[in-house]
């Protein structure tokens, strides 16, 4: 470094860089007003519900996992092209058969697991 670099670094005339205490106001002053600005927002929020207010359990118990088999709505058949946004929400019904799929006996049960396979 050069005799001019430290002077600059030093501030030139030797005192304290009043650039430093402008800038350490500045912080401060920000931090203040975030603070004041955070108070006010959390102030106009509505107050956390009471005991009464809370969700209540139905009378005939809490609502039970329902398992059933689902299969999709089929697609509707025209000779026209169908377009993405002229499908709609394609749902599922109840499969009408609500045994649930096992396994063939002698099956590897996966692609490249390595069983018997190739019947």
């Amino acid at each position: 470094m050069t005799n001019a670099w430290m002077d600059l670094a030093a501030g030139g005339s030797g005192g304290f860089p009043v650039w430093l205490i402008i800038a350490a106001v500045v912080v401060v002053g920000v931090l203040i007003g975030a603070f004041v600005f955070g108070s006010r927002q959390k102030r106009r929020e509505p107050p956390p519900p009471t005991a009464d207010e809370q969700p209540r359990l139905p009378d005939d118990g809490p609502v039970q996992e329902v398992r059933e088999r689902r299969e999709p709505d089929e697609m509707p058949r025209t000779d026209e092209r169908t377009l993405p946004h002229e499908l709609g929400h394609q749902g599922s019904r109840t499969a009408s058969d609500q045994q649930r799929p096992r396994w063939d006996e002698g099956s590897s049960g996966s692609f490249g697991s390595g069983g018997p396979g190739g019947r």
